[in-house]
This record gives C-alpha cells, sequence and structure tokens, in this order.
C-alpha cells in the first residue's frame, strides 16, 4: 500500500456527556493514551499519509492532542452536529486534494487495530468504492446492520429501522468506512437529510455509491475491536481489553509474568526477551525493558529505561526521565527521579534519588535520600563510582561526591567530598547520667496513672 495515498478522517466532535467529565470524552485514556490518539496512531500504522480532524467548537485540547501525534494534521472545527457525513464533510478541503484512499473513523472507537484498517485499504485499492467495517454481534439488538444481496453490500440499515427480517441479520455495521478518493466527496455531497431527524448519515453514500454503478465491500473485524465508549463503564471494559491484548503480546515476545492480570502496562511499553514480572506491577507510558530484568511486586515505573539484569523492587517507584544500569539493584520503597544509575549500583531500601548521577558499583544505604529541591528550583547531586553512602544520610543538592568515597551514617552533607575522603557531617554524641533512667521511669507512672483512669 505503499503506493497509494490514504486521508484518515477522525470525527473527534463529540460532546460525551454520559462521561460526567469536564474532559472531552476523546480525551479519557485507555492503557495510557488518549482514545484519539489509539486511533491516530492505528490509521498512521496503517499507511495513512495525511489526517483530518473534526472536533467541536472550542476543542483546543483535542486540536492541541491531534498535532501532538501527527504535527502535520488539519483541524476542522464542527460548530453543528448534523450527522456523521455532515462531519466528515467538514474536511472537504482535504477530500478535495485527491488522495486514494479515505478512511473515516471515529475517536471514541480506541480497538480498531492497525491490520484492519490495512483491509479496508486493500478492499478500496481492488475496485471498491465504499467499504463498510462490519462484525457479527453476539447480541446484535440496536446495532445498525449490513443488508447483502447477491454476494454484494446494498445497503446499511439502522436497527431501529430495520424490519423484522432485516433483524435475524448478525452482520453489524461497525461504523467506520473506507471510501475511494476518486470517489468520495462527490457522493458526500450527495447525501440528503429527508428522515426523522433531519440529519445527514453517512450511512446513505452506500445506496448512493450503488446507484452510480459503482462497487460497495464488506470488512469484516472482531466485535471487540469496534467497541466505542460513551460512558465511564465503557470506558473500563475497553481498558480491559487493551490490557489483555497488551499482556499477551508481552508473553509471547518472552515475557514471564506470575499473575499476568494485575500487571498493567501502557499503549508503549516496550520488552526485550527474558523479563520477569511480579504480580500488581504497573507501567506508565514511555518505559523501556532490557533483557533480564526482573520487577517485584507491586513496582510502578513511568517514563524510564531499565538495562539488562537489574532488579527493581518490591515496592519500588522509577520515574521519568530515569535511568537504570545494568544489573543495578533497587529494593523496598525506593524512588528514583531524574537520575542515571550506572551499573551495578545498589540502593535497596527506603530511598530517594531525584536529579542524581550515580557512578558504577556505588551502594546507596537505607534511609538516604538526596534533598534536590530548595523550594524554588531542583538541584543535582553527582555520585562518583565505589561509593559507600551509610544509612540515614542526607545529601543536599548541589553536591558533588568523588569516586570511592565513604559517607558515615546518618551524615548530613552539604560540601563537596573529593575522592577518596571519609565524610561525616553529624553532631557530637553527648550522654547525661541517669536523666534517661529518670525519664523511663517517669512515663511508667504517667502509664499506669492513665490505666488506672481508663484512658
Amino acid at each position: 500500500m505503499t503506493d497509494r495515498t490514504c486521508l484518515s478522517v477522525v470525527l473527534a466532535a463529540g460532546e460525551g456527556t454520559r462521561m460526567k467529565s469536564a474532559k472531552p470524552k476523546v480525551l479519557h485514556e485507555i492503557a495510557g493514551l488518549s482514545m484519539v490518539g489509539h486511533v491516530l496512531n492505528a490509521v498512521a500504522e496503517a499507511g495513512g499519509t495525511a489526517a483530518a480532524v473534526v472536533v467541536g467548537p472550542g476543542r483546543d485540547d483535542v486540536a492541541a492532542e491531534a498535532r501532538r501525534l501527527v504535527p502535520s494534521a488539519t483541524i476542522h472545527v464542527q460548530t453543528e452536529r448534523l450527522g456523521t457525513a455532515h462531519a466528515v464533510l467538514h474536511a472537504e478541503t482535504e477530500l478535495a486534494k485527491g488522495y486514494d484512499d479515505v478512511i473515516v473513523a471515529f475517536g471514541d472507537t480506541p480497538l480498531v487495530a492497525p491490520e484492519t484498517f490495512g483491509r479496508l485499504r486493500s478492499a478500496v485499492a481492488a475496485g471498491a468504492a465504499v467499504v463498510a467495517l462490519g462484525f457479527e454481534a453476539a447480541n446484535p439488538f440496536g446495532y445498525g446492520r449490513l443488508v447483502v444481496e447477491h454476494g454484494r453490500l446494498t445497503r446499511i440499515v439502522e436497527g431501529r429501522d430495520a424490519t423484522e427480517d432485516q433483524r435475524r441479520i448478525r452482520l453489524c455495521n461497525g461504523g467506520l468506512m473506507a471510501l475511494s478518493g476518486a470517489h468520495a466527496l462527490a457522493l458526500l455531497k450527495r447525501i440528503g437529510n429527508v428522515n426523522a431527524k433531519g440529519e445527514y448519515y453517512l450511512t446513505d453514500i452506500v445506496e448512493l455509491a450503488l446507484a452510480e454503478g459503482l462497487s460497495t465491500a464488506i470488512v469484516e473485524a472482531p466485535e471487540e475491536e469496534v467497541r466505542g465508549v460513551n460512558d465511564r463503564i465503557q470506558l473500563a471494559e475497553v481498558e480491559a481489553i487493551a490490557q489483555a491484548r497488551l499482556r499477551e503480546a508481552a508473553m509471547r515476545s518472552g515475557v514471564s509474568m506470575t499473575a499476568p492480570e494485575t500487571v498493567f502496562m501502557s499503549y508503549d511499553t516496550h520488552f526485550e526477551q527474558d523479563v520477569f514480572l511480579e504480580p500488581h506491577v504497573v507501567f506508565g507510558p514511555g518505559v523501556s525493558i532490557d533483557s533480564g530484568v526482573t520487577i517485584r511486586a507491586y513496582s510502578h515505573l513511568a517514563g524510564c529505561h531499565v538495562a539488562s539484569g537489574a532488579v527493581i523492587g518490591p515496592f519500588a517507584r522509577i520515574r521519568p526521565k530515569s535511568r537504570i544500569g545494568e544489573k543495578v539493584h533497587i529494593g523496598n520503597f525506593v524512588e528514583v527521579n531524574r537520575s542515571v544509575l550506572a551499573a551495578k549500583v545498589e540502593a535497596n531500601h527506603l530511598a530517594y534519588l531525584g536529579d542524581t548521577t550515580v557512578g558504577e558499583g556505588t551502594n546507596i544505604g537505607a534511609g538516604t535520600i538526596t534533598c534536590n529541591f530548595d523550594g524554588a528550583d531542583k538541584h543535582p547531586t553527582v555520585i562518583g563510582k565505589d561509593v559507600f553512602v551509610g544509612s540515614n544520610s542526607t545529601l543536599i543538592a548541589p553536591l558533588t561526591i568523588g569516586d570511592e568515597v565513604l559517607i558515615a551514617a546518618g551524615s548530613t552533607i552539604s560540601q563537596n567530598v573529593e575522592d577518596g575522603a571519609l565524610a561525616f557531617g553529624r553532631p557530637r554524641q553527648s550522654a547525661l547520667p541517669d536523666r534517661g533512667a529518670e525519664k523511663i521511669r517517669a512515663n511508667k507512672v504517667k502509664r499506669a496513672e492513665r490505666k488506672a483512669r481508663g484512658g
């Protein structure tokens, strides 16, 4: 299909009132990406060469999301909602440019696979002027039906308008279409609005094409692909389908999961082979995991890269702009943010590393934190290789610690430390004779009196 041009018209002007949200429906996310983003990515992967996105008035946020993903996308504002054909015609200036194929997609139908869009285009390339996407419904009630006579699609009938015989048809209308670019604009302009709602229905294009002597076709897809989202319940149902797909793809590519149903991924999570995931691991967008990595239970990763052989968690958080080197160990309740850890670094317990660069072989003791924020700005900490940072150390940025430095436990370090030094920063220990015993005895008396009062 590389020799054919393709315009994707994505309809994203719906108000989505049933979502009960200030956010436009098509910007609600599935697997870490907006629904309209999934559609734009799928049509692009299917060879789409241009995109026209139809948005509602004042929806700069939807336009911005479309341009973030497809910078060349054109935006067309639909001020009145007079039916699907009316919406598609808002992209008339793009339709007039004469693309070979035209795909009409919906911004709230995020599960259609690129391969399905590709099959729609192939049917156009084979000579069809109008290609409808159909599916066999488990329960066809309420769906439009694809009427086939003598082996060809002759019309699309809305469920409420179908006759008794037509209601027995199980092949339903998925809504999406592919059109021949040579005929699309002329056919769209001929669609009328003589119906109960006075709207311009895209489905009427089938009969108009046949009246012109043009051919029609049907491409079938699984029912789950054409699942639209109208409310939060359907959003959760579609999320579940997307996650199941992602888990299956990951396992087929060489990822092991103890409890797959508890692992949640983003649309762009990337794994190499022989990754092992324990239960309840969550991946935000932008995560890349190299081979041989183990991610233990209840860890959360986003926007980061983890190199081969590393062990993350349990209960670890790796935040965006972090790079975890080979054979690094990140343990319980350790948070890493905007930091780069070289190979064989260990931070096994209760630590925070923010805006930090850590050299190879360094050990970060339990309770260590980098104080990177002064209330207004973030500051960097640079820790060299083969450094031992003792437990409960506080590293106040901006700070540079050289190679082979030993930092005594409980230290507060605010000045740079040269290579090989022993650094400590803590007050001198003092002891007052008998004062501890006095305090302990007094506390025992207070507790006994409180207990006697029933407190």
